[in-house]
């Protein structure tokens, strides 16, 4: 292929080579955009189990909520929330056995009623720092996490509220606690959200229960595929459990999670078949333009195979050039779409707060949108397929046009 030759024929007609590159330059943005955004939502639906490293959480709902004709308990003082009665030691040995379970972790969560009004308190397991809420211990702004008995950690909004700094003393169920850290909940961990934090073993005192006491359980799979399998034993394991995942998140996240996860593929193939329609029709109209040139370097010389390499590396240059517009399109469009806030509805068994706390507003995060190494290579090697096309239907073409039929019309 003459390159010289192909660059100077692109210039000459810059009007339909600029056609040609926005054409492929919209398709591929296109396809960069929507798969971005697929994925983000994807992403978005994961986020409060991968800042708990987890892949499942394990609670029992309180029975009065399966059966109303038992009395309604007490809701004074510290107590278990309606979602989260103890789990019996023997099912959390059960969960820590089952096949594909990697990691487990557990931690008590306490409801308080008081004057003061109502608070939520979280007590976590200092013996798993990767798994869990006690990865709330790397979002402390000041101060440190809990180190012995009687030591707390405040949100920060919760202590500012109450007016409540660092070495305060504040009573938890009668007894005296040492404010020792403030923190702020990372966006989209609203499963791991509370308004106090402590050591296991003191949430256990203030219950008042067994030293093996807990109520949500953490479990991090060794192999992300056997999430369905691992939910289904567990639910036939343990009588009543709540098991719930990332994909409880989507199913509530309503029908743009459900379009965008299964047309996906159908719109970005959409967009480039658009392209690749607009680019064969540009060409082959400027085959025609240039009908005349075609069929003089035939006379001169030119071998069919020649001409053919010569339309393919000029498709090709448009295609890369189209690809790397497109691709900076696309990123430009998911960038802007990273400002995006989308509602995330907590499931009621995960939402901490009891129902006449509970906000009517789902949880909102921002779509956490990024385009990744691989779909741009997929995107670049599309543009480039793209050019492919193009020029075996533009080969096709010029395969019929004979010179001395050309060179009679001059």
């Amino acid at each position: 292929m003459n390159y010289r030759y192909a660059l100077k024929e692109l210039r000459r007609r810059h009007y339909r080579t600029l056609v040609n590159i926005l054409g492929i330059a919209v398709g591929i943005g296109l396809f960069v955009s929507i798969n971005a955004v697929s994925t983000a939502y994807q992403k978005a639906v994961s986020l409060p189990f991968k800042n708990l490293g987890a892949d499942i959480v394990v609670q029992v709902p309180e029975r009065r909520t399966m059966d109303s004709s038992r009395p309604a308990v007490s809701m004074r003082g510290v107590r278990l929330p309606f979602s989260n009665q103890l789990i019996p030691a023997g099912d959390v040995r059960k969960l820590k056995s089952i096949e594909g379970v990697g990691a487990m972790s557990a931690s008590l969560l306490l409801w308080e009623f008081d004057q003061g009004g109502f608070r939520t308190i979280m007590g976590v397991d200092l013996s798993q720092p990767n798994l869990g809420p006690v990865k709330v211990k790397e979002w402390l702004e000041e101060g440190r996490f809990p180190q012995k008995e009687g030591e707390v950690v405040l949100e920060k909004h919760y202590a500012k509220f109450h007016r409540t700094k660092l070495g305060y003393t504040m009573k938890i169920g009668g007894r005296d606690f040492t404010v020792v850290g403030l923190l702020e909940i990372r966006e989209g961990s609203q499963i791991a959200s509370a308004n106090i934090y402590l050591p296991l073993d003191d949430a256990r005192k203030l219950l008042g229960g067994a030293p093996d006491s807990v109520n949500v359980a953490y479990l991090r799979l060794k192999n992300p595929a056997l999430l369905s399998r691992v939910k289904t034993r567990i639910a036939g394991m343990i009588n009543g459990a709540s098991v719930t995942s990332s994909d409880s998140f989507l199913e509530l996240m309503g029908g743009v999670s459900r379009i965008s996860d299964q047309f996906t593929l159908l719109t970005s193939i959409i967009a480039l078949g658009g392209a690749i329609f607009l680019i064969i029709k540009t060409m082959l109209a400027n085959l025609v333009a240039r009908s005349s040139e075609i069929g003089i370097l035939k006379a001169v010389g030119w071998t069919e195979r020649d001409v053919q390499k010569q339309l393919l590396g000029e498709a090709l240059i448009q295609s890369l050039a189209g690809g790397f517009l497109g691709l900076i399109l696309g990123y430009a469009v998911s960038y802007l779409l990273g400002f995006i806030a989308i509602p995330v509805t907590m499931p009621w068994e995960v939402n901490l707060l009891p129902a006449m706390a509970k906000s009517a507003e789902p949880t909102v995060v921002r779509l956490p949108v990024s385009v990744s190494a691989g779909l741009m290579a997929v995107a670049l090697a599309l543009s480039l397929l793209t050019g492919a096309l193009a020029s075996y239907f533009l080969g096709r073409r010029t395969s019929r046009m004979k010179p001395v039929d050309i060179l009679r019309r001059l």
